[in-house]
């Protein structure tokens, strides 16, 4: 077995300890960092921090992106959801499938994780532990220096490659002996502990599953929409997404639009829209009602400038609308 390891680097405590505690025992480890479409800015923040502690071990860090196929995963996870849309069980499968073909890139010969027994509800147990490894088609090839000894020897600690006496026996949520492992090892580049996969929000969950029971041939476009704007639901097939604020409004009206139709105010201040599907007059009335309602339009009459191939402007009559009963 070669001695060099591929470690999940999520830039927090836990996988900066693990990741070091392995160093320390003069094995060559290669970070590596998933990014997904579904990380929140705190997830987002802590893939900067990864490159940051990567530096601080002085290791290289591999950079993966959760393709297309994570979103079947997500439609229907094997091993079912968290409270929300959240497939812990099943996004840690794979994660570990894809780090097995790396290993393999890499010429590693095991996988290191931050993982501590016991601290998450879903993925850390032990039986959700033992699926996960099983199911990843790496069984015996993932250590996990911060809980070693609560398992049975890895191969590379049966090979001698790592020596079980240097690893720990932390379980739960505290993160104390964590403190002070990084105090002893010197280390100060690590995210604060909690995650951050927006597929735990219950109100991105809700959009989620909108968009999973309207469009069976959703894109990664509209995944990246969910966490823009406010969004209503006009029927089966067509859903407005409102921009928030200007970072927001510039994000839709930057966007790939292929499939929506943008709306904006013309003559006043308002929010952009950005729509899935063609609308007709109907639903451009319904449009023009709800960016009025969100801009305090004092007018009867609201004009839109839509924007799909050509540009035009519509007048709107205004109307008094129940903005919850179509709220996503």
């Amino acid at each position: 077995m070669n001695r060099k390891a591929i470690s999940l680097l999520s830039g927090g405590l836990d996988s900066v300890l693990a990741t070091k505690i392995i160093q320390s025992q003069g094995i060559e480890v290669v970070g590596l960092h998933f990014t997904s479409p579904f990380s929140s800015r705190r997830e987002k923040e802590r893939g900067l921090q990864a490159i940051r502690s990567s530096e601080e071990l002085g290791i290289k860090l591999i950079i993966k992106e959760k393709e297309s196929d994570y979103i079947d995963i997500i439609k229907k996870p094997r091993h079912g959801y968290g409270k929300n849309m959240n497939p812990c069980i099943d996004c840690r499968i794979y994660m570990l499938k894809k780090t097995k073909d790396i290993m393999k890139e890499e010429d590693a010969g095991f996988v290191v994780t931050g993982e501590v027994l016991g601290q998450r509800p879903m993925s850390q147990r032990r039986d959700t532990i033992n699926i996960i490894e099983r199911e990843s088609g790496l069984a015996g090839l993932i250590l996990r220096p911060l809980s070693a000894k609560h398992f049975p020897p890895s191969i590379p600690e049966k090979k001698g490659i790592v020596d079980r006496s240097g690893l720990f026996d932390i379980t739960g949520r505290s993160r104390a002996i964590q403190y002070e492992l990084a105090n002893r090892f010197m280390l100060s580049e690590f995210g604060c502990p909690g995650g951050g996969c927006l597929l735990t929000d219950p109100i991105f969950s809700r959009k989620l599953r909108d968009l999973f029971q309207h469009d069976t041939s959703s894109t990664m476009t509209d995944i990246v929409l969910l966490s823009i704007g406010r969004h209503f639901r006009l029927n089966e097939k067509m859903k407005v997404i409102l921009g928030r604020n200007k970072n927001e409004n510039d994000m839709l009206f930057s966007i790939n639009k292929e499939g929506y139709t943008l709306i904006l105010p013309s003559g006043f201040t308002g929010p952009v829209a950005l729509v899935k599907g063609n609308p007709d007059d109907a639903y451009l009335n319904i449009i023009g009602n709800i960016i009025a309602c969100f801009s305090k339009y004092p007018g009867d009459m609201i004009n839109i400038e839509i924007i799909d191939g050509e540009t035009r402007i519509y007048t709107a009559e205004k109307k008094l609308l129940d903005i919850e009963k179509i709220k996503i």
